[in-house]
């Protein structure tokens, strides 16, 4: 009976510890589920926090006094040639016939100088003077030439006559011919001379003009008074800018693409903010150099060359595809972690009230404008436009802040002085 009771008693002590462990066992698995739970719980709430602030930070505001003080400015969405496009730098240059070298024929010292750089002048200007004494022994040679002539065309009529009634032998009017045709060439060449020169045949001087071959603006001036002008030595330079043209250095891959006709845009390298357009009219049939490049020739608009010089680098785009597209200059595309944005001006939004503070409400009447981040995705980027495609439809008339996108975007991420 001893041993039955001791059995009925282990196996009772056995049953209650197993009824323990598993009720252990329950209240664990209770508090697991409501940590589960809870995890869960906080998890959504972190997700929808992240969205909830993306949310409010698609927009931003600024105080009047801001947006003076940043230089804020918008604009409107243009449509720009940006499309297909082949690039090619050059520089501008003129014709050479609207370029000249201007020199003297005979060396002389310089006497007067008229002009200075810049000044613009017309053919025919005197530009200076110089003197040489051979120039009066080339007036004397003229004059004495042309008195022979009229000497010697008078015996010429008198002994035509008396060789026609055969008075006098027919050689001595050969003669008298022969020397009339000889001093009537002397008189010519010594006319000539003079001519070339700009003197005038009447009278004795030892003064040579120099005189600007073409119109055009005076360049470098190489001589100074009282020094010697030697010939075959360029004295002026003349430049007339009228017909300003580029010449673009293209590569040959890049030839059989290129056609005369083709609009280009083109800006100066050191003044980008300025787009330039052209035409091509001209096209090299051989390399430039050893950089196997062709000059491709390009037209510019007489009204759009005032101001240009020979001799301006340029970046150039050759459009070979006559497109456009939607595009607004880069600084207004601004890039957030992996995505683009543009800030557009929200017209007639409400004003909102500060009273999140008492030094505010001082500043609660002050106007805000508001601006919104406009999801864009950006293209072909040059000559200081972007291609731009909305995401989400937008106004045709919408502003677009073209000035001052970062700090809109800084204040937006929180680093600004005004969000929402």
């Amino acid at each position: 009976m001893k041993n039955i009771s001791k059995y009925l008693t282990a196996k009772s002590t056995k049953e209650k510890r197993k009824e323990r462990k598993g009720i252990k066992l329950g209240v664990l698995c209770v508090f697991l589920a409501l940590f589960a739970v809870t995890s869960q719980s906080c998890n959504e709430k972190k997700t929808e926090e992240p969205q909830e602030e993306e949310k409010e930070t698609t927009e931003v505001a600024l105080t009047a006094s801001q947006y003076k003080t940043v230089g804020i400015e918008t604009g409107m969405v243009e449509n720009r040639n940006l499309n297909k496009i082949i690039k090619a730098n050059g520089y501008t240059t003129v014709p050479p016939q609207n370029s000249a070298e201007v020199s003297t024929l005979i060396g002389g010292t310089v006497k007067d100088i008229f002009v200075l750089e810049g000044t613009y002048v017309n053919k025919g200007k005197v530009l200076a003077t110089i003197q040489n004494l051979e120039v009066i022994g080339m007036q004397e040679d003229y004059q004495s030439a042309v008195a022979n002539v009229e000497y010697l065309q008078l015996e010429y009529n008198r002994q035509k006559t008396l060789s026609d009634e055969n008075v006098n032998p027919r050689k001595t009017f050969q003669e008298v011919k022969a020397k009339l045709a000889a001093e009537r060439a002397r008189a010519q060449a010594a006319k000539n001379k003079l001519d070339a020169l700009h003197v005038n045949t009447k009278g004795t001087t030892s003064v040579v003009p120099i005189v600007s071959p073409i119109n055009g603006y005076v360049g470098k001036i190489n001589i100074a008074k009282g020094a010697f002008a030697d010939t075959g030595v360029s004295l002026f330079e003349v430049v007339d800018n009228s017909q300003m043209h580029l010449d673009l250095n293209v590569y040959e891959k890049d030839l059989g693409s290129i056609s005369i006709g083709q609009v280009i845009d083109f800006v100066l390298t050191n003044q980008s903010n300025k787009s330039i357009k052209g035409k091509i009219f001209g096209i090299n049939k051989s390399f430039s150099n050893e950089s196997k490049t062709v000059a491709v020739h390009a037209k510019i608009d007489p009204a759009d060359a005032k101001g240009l010089i020979p001799g301006m680098y340029v970046s150039a785009n050759i459009n070979i595809v006559n497109a456009t597209v939607p595009a607004l200059p880069k600084d207004a595309v601004v890039r957030n972690a992996d995505k683009y944005f543009v800030f557009m001006q929200e017209q007639g939004h409400a004003e909102e009230k500060h009273d999140h503070k008492a030094r505010e409400k001082e500043k609660a009447h002050e106007e805000e404008i508001h601006f919104k981040a406009i999801e864009v995705i950006p293209g072909t980027t040059d000559l200081g436009f972007t291609e731009v495609k909305f995401v989400n439809d937008v106004p045709a008339n919408a502003k677009i802040v073209t000035k001052g996108a970062f700090y809109l975007l800084s204040a937006m991420k929180g680093g600004g002085e005004h969000t929402h």
